[in-house]
């Protein structure tokens, strides 16, 4: 590519662009997309485009699919026994209308842009490059270290399954630092299987999903009948040792919503939905009840088997490791065997989260290769199977690697953040759009709004994790919330949009989206600090490799007419939209 030559031509080449790096930060920076672009000239750099095979009840299963995978069995016994007790049900139905309002964002940019970037493009048309670069190399470095996790669970739960000790499928290369000297074969296998069957084809890929999940959502039934026969109603209000609280709020308002911030992770994986939007038939009419159909399903799901399993057990009792596996183990009355049931149901589920994980990631890549923020090798779509087979050979093998050798523990520990923080920014976006047209409308009462909007609820947030209990604390938190509400209702009052929706849009606007907002950050605050540890790290290496790589390949390409450098955004007319939605 000529692009690639003019700055990585020589190494007297790559110098002469280093030197340039503040007049080309400037220039390619804060530089926005269009929708038209993003639709047309950038997606034409993958050569062959991605078949459009796909319908709302693929959309429906793949986001079942991604959700309902290992985080319901790990979260919710830990969630039950030590935050929420039985009301675990109204964490789950507070963490699914959270989901529900990032859905609602993510359905809006996807609909009026069915691109395969998700919210890569989604920022790159708002906040421009860097901003995109920034979230989208932390989305995907996410992406690969949580399916390393599912996968090593994986073996986990099908060992247990088929009761066979996992230590006999893994071995131990002495020398290497504790949390990584366990090699884990199957992950590896287990990955690399999804990984070719995920290049081979989408509509196969969605098909092995639709069966997958079929089977797993079987399964949870299964569970939800077993907790409902088996269980007792008094589970709801009494503790299994007299010395601890009883009645369904065990710890009160402050306990279920430290619940629903540890289960919200169960719900993590409907945003991998909206990548498939560039291989979707009809992306006005299939994308909402894809997107927002599938979390409604997975909330009622999740719901449901939250009240079986504390219907089984006392909140006290409950296994936080294996809470659903656990509440049959060891029974003298011949019901040991759902245990094992349990366990290959959650075998399925695994495999369905991470097939749904692994095209996310993919289309992610692919999309981030057509900027030419990464090399465009990325970007390819093959001609036979319409599929990113670069991305996803790359990222599958990349991952399967990660998985041989990195404990669970220690891959836990860094994820959710970057997930949690795409949300936010998407969220900022949907807003930002709506009410400023780039070129003609001034950004400034936008911004303020959203960075005051951001401290206040930033502020909430500290308060209510590490305020100092009683009264004062309650009068802080009121406060806030009350300054919040404020804002919003003064910017709402005062600023007009600036577009409305062709197709689809959040409704109430702006309340969803900044509800969406302070939610997301409420539930940032519940992080830990090697969270935060590993998202400065890494985010601190992005940065180095935009200023370094990303920025001069980019500016090579806009030299070279693959991108645009714009202060105003191309109108294009509804008519034209929709042609390019059916191309």
């Amino acid at each position: 590519m000529e692009n690639q030559a003019s700055s990585f031509s020589s190494p007297r080449a790559y110098l002469r662009a280093v030197a340039q790096t503040r007049t080309r930060l400037a220039r390619r920076a804060g530089s926005v997309s269009s929708s038209y672009e993003e639709m047309s000239q950038v997606r034409a750099r993958s050569g062959s485009h991605m078949q459009k095979t796909l319908r709302w009840f693929d959309l429906v299963g793949l986001g079942l699919g991604g959700m309902v995978g290992a985080g319901v069995f790990v979260t919710t016994g830990h969630a039950a026994r030590l935050y929420a007790g039985p009301a675990i049900v109204l964490s789950y139905a507070i963490a699914g209308f959270c989901a529900l309002l990032s859905a609602f964002c993510y359905t809006e940019f996807a609909v009026d842009m069915p691109v395969a970037g998700g919210a890569f493009s989604y920022l790159r048309v708002t906040f421009g490059e860097f901003a995109a670069f920034l979230t989208g190399a932390n989305l995907v470095m996410e992406y690969v270290m949580s399916n390393a996790a599912v996968a090593r669970s994986f073996t986990s739960y099908f060992a247990t399954a088929i009761g066979v000790s996992t230590v006999k499928w893994r071995f131990t290369v002495p020398g290497l630092p504790k949390g990584l000297n366990q090699i884990d074969i199957v992950a590896v296998g287990v990955v690399l299987i999804i990984t070719l069957i995920i290049c081979y084809s989408t509509r196969e890929s969605s098909v092995v999903n639709m069966v997958l999940t079929a089977l797993h959502i079987s399964f949870i039934a299964f569970i939800i009948l077993m907790g409902f026969w088996q269980g007792e109603w008094k589970n709801f209000t009494e503790s299994g040792n007299p010395k601890h609280p009883s009645g369904f709020f065990p710890f009160g308002a402050p306990g279920v919503f430290k619940g629903a911030s540890m289960v919200y992770l169960s719900y993590i994986g409907y945003d991998a939905v909206s990548t498939m939007a560039e291989e979707v038939r009809d992306p006005v009419k299939d994308i909402p009840v894809g997107v927002s159909g599938s979390v409604v399903f997975v909330t009622l799901l999740y719901c449901l088997m939250a009240a079986s399993m504390s219907m089984l057990l006392p909140y006290d009792m409950i296994d936080d490791v294996a809470p659903f596996s656990g509440a049959f183990r060891g029974k003298s009355d011949g019901w040991e065997w759902v245990s094992n049931v349990i366990g290959v149901g959650a075998s399925f589920g695994i495999l369905t989260s991470l097939l749904v994980a692994m095209l996310g990631q993919a289309r992610y890549m692919c999309v981030i290769g057509r900027s030419s923020v990464v090399p465009v090798w990325f970007a390819r779509v093959h001609p036979r199977t319409s599929t990113p087979v670069n991305a996803s050979a790359f990222l599958g093998i990349f991952t399967a690697a990660i998985a041989s050798f990195a404990d669970l523990d220690v891959l836990l520990n860094l994820t959710s953040i970057g997930t949690l923080f795409v949300f936010y920014m998407v969220a900022n976006a949907v807003i930002y759009r709506r009410y400023v047209l780039v070129g003609t409308t001034n950004p400034r009462p936008t911004l303020s709004f959203l960075c005051s909007f951001t401290l206040t609820s930033i502020i909430f947030s500290l308060i209510w994790h590490y305020g100092p209990s009683g009264n004062p604390k309650a009068f802080m938190l009121g406060a806030c919330g009350a300054i919040a509400i404020a804002i919003l209702q003064i910017f709402h009052c005062m600023v007009p949009q600036a577009r409305k929706p062709e197709f689809w849009g959040v409704p109430l606007m702006p309340w969803i989206p900044s509800m969406s907002i302070f939610l997301n950050i409420f539930l940032l605050g519940s992080l830990d600090g090697p969270s935060y540890l590993r998202f400065g790290l890494f985010s601190a290496v992005a940065v180095l490799f935009y200023v370094f790589y990303s920025v001069h390949a980019s500016f090579d390409a806009e030299e070279d007419g693959f991108l645009g450098q714009k202060n105003a955004e191309i109108h294009v007319e509804p008519k034209e939209s929709e042609d390019l939605m059916k191309v």
